[in-house]
């Protein structure tokens, strides 16, 4: 029996090809050696190719981190909404063993070719958290300062966590910055 796809059905394992490989190592031959779809049903979704491929996979997972993250930041009440976005990053990066995709497109050469939404990615992030921190009383630069050092640790984390294949590694950072924008609140 063989399997139909819809394009939404696709992005997601474009996204782990992605994660995996890299922009640079992912092709097409890649892609439909480990999911099974044929070129022609990957140009018929993706008609610009990889490039489409990844934009897409990277406007979901922006999707993602607008709903779960950033809305909720700049929405809910700071408390609550920041202990979310410590549950959602240890849901979403599945505790230090999923690296960040935006990240790691923003370390090689496909950073260029994707420079606005990896800024936007990281930017908003920023400015939502730094934007909770405000309304729970850090003045404005106190409060961009933290978000920025929560954003990097996070990132810092994932991949110091990925070079020693220690989960442990992640969720250990991820406790401390908890801790450290409590001790400051």
């Amino acid at each position: 029996m063989k399997t139909v796809y819809e394009r939404r059905d696709v992005v997601p394992l474009l996204a782990e090809i992605f994660r995996e490989l890299g922009y640079e190592g992912t092709t097409l031959s890649r892609i439909t050696e480990r999911t099974g779809i044929g070129k022609g049903s990957l140009y018929h979704f993706f008609p610009g190719g990889k490039e489409e491929m990844a934009a897409a996979v990277l406007a979901e997972v922006d999707r993602w981190f607008e709903d779960f993250i950033y809305e909720p930041l700049r929405r809910d009440e700071p408390a609550v909404a920041i202990a979310a976005m410590w549950r959602g990053v240890d849901d979403y990066f599945r505790s230090g063993g999923r690296i960040c995709l935006v990240g790691a497109f923003a370390l090689d050469r496909t950073r260029e070719r994707f420079s606005e939404a990896i800024n936007s990615y990281f930017r908003r992030w920023v400015e939502a958290l730094a934007g909770a921190l405000t309304r729970a009383g850090r003045n404005s630069g106190e409060a961009r300062a933290e978000a920025e050092a929560a954003v990097l640790g996070i990132q810092g984390a994932l991949v110091l966590s990925r070079a020693l294949s220690d989960h442990d590694v992640f969720r250990r950072a991820i406790t401390g910055m908890q801790k450290r924008l409590k001790a400051t609140s």
